[in-house]
């Protein structure tokens, strides 16, 4: 029987289960790959409402890292919510003291489905700036692009982003060509991703799905086109597995 690759998630914890870590967890299991997870974040939130985000000590997320490496061979790590730019990127620098050739996908969640902020969109972009040199790939969608560089257009900060990591921009929220994915890589390719399952409805956590099936698939060896366009099959399964805002995952 073939092992199955280690994939690691630091995200958050949502009881509801529709994102966060538990998401990504049956995201990974499903794929078959085996998930490990480090908690970022504790959260007062369900499908709807989101009251409350209390961030983990970034000594205590180091920690478990550590003590999963330690057993682990990880090399693709999914990261979501983390409590700032700062803090990510002690997070990304001690991954990489971990496992210098460590790959990791980055979904840069600043607000919750429910509108719930987690970032300052003030924050110091230098930081950001180091981050990207650092991770394989970038998956925010367009709400999310919009917000990391106010000083620039959609196109700079896109042609910013690419020249210094992949980055998959989802389209979730696009008005025009909702699902429309687009991969710009760091070599100046270009490809576009469109939906095809259309009996979908809207999920929460969607975008935790996304990036950990991205995750998942590269972890299984599959090269990042590819990985990008099974990971977003897969989440149109899950987005078309019943009406409600909680999909359901092994389907």
């Amino acid at each position: 029987m073939q092992n199955r690759p280690n994939v690691l998630a630091i995200a958050g914890f949502d009881p509801s289960s529709g994102a966060g870590l538990t998401a990504d967890i049956k995201t990974f299991e499903a794929l078959k790959s085996y998930g490990v997870a480090v908690c970022s974040a504790n959260t007062i939130q369900n499908d709807t409402d989101f009251e409350a985000c209390h961030w983990i000590d970034k000594e205590i997320i180091k920690e478990q890292i550590k003590i999963l490496f330690k057993k682990f061979s990880i090399d693709y790590v999914k990261i979501g919510i983390v409590k700032d730019w700062e803090v990510l990127k002690e997070v990304v620098d001690f991954l990489i003291e971990m496992n210098s050739e460590v790959k990791i996908i980055l979904d840069p969640v600043l607000k919750s489905s429910s509108n719930f902020d987690f970032h300052n969109s003030n924050q110091d972009k230098t930081g950001f700036d180091q981050i990207l040199d650092k991770i394989f790939l970038l998956t925010p969608n367009y709400d999310e692009i919009k917000k990391l560089y106010t000083d620039k257009t959609l196109e700079e900060t896109i042609g910013h982003i690419s020249s210094k990591t992949n980055v998959l921009l989802t389209g979730g929220h696009r008005k025009e060509m909702l699902g429309k994915d687009e991969l710009f890589t760091k070599e100046g390719r270009y490809f576009i991703l469109n939906p095809k399952n259309k009996n979908i409805t809207e999920k929460h956590g969607s975008g935790c799905v996304l990036s950990s099936a991205i995750t998942a698939q590269l972890a299984l060896g599959f090269p990042i086109l590819k990985a990008c366009y099974r990971a977003k099959r897969y989440t149109e399964k899950v987005l078309s597995s019943n009406k409600t805002l909680l999909g359901y995952h092994g389907i």
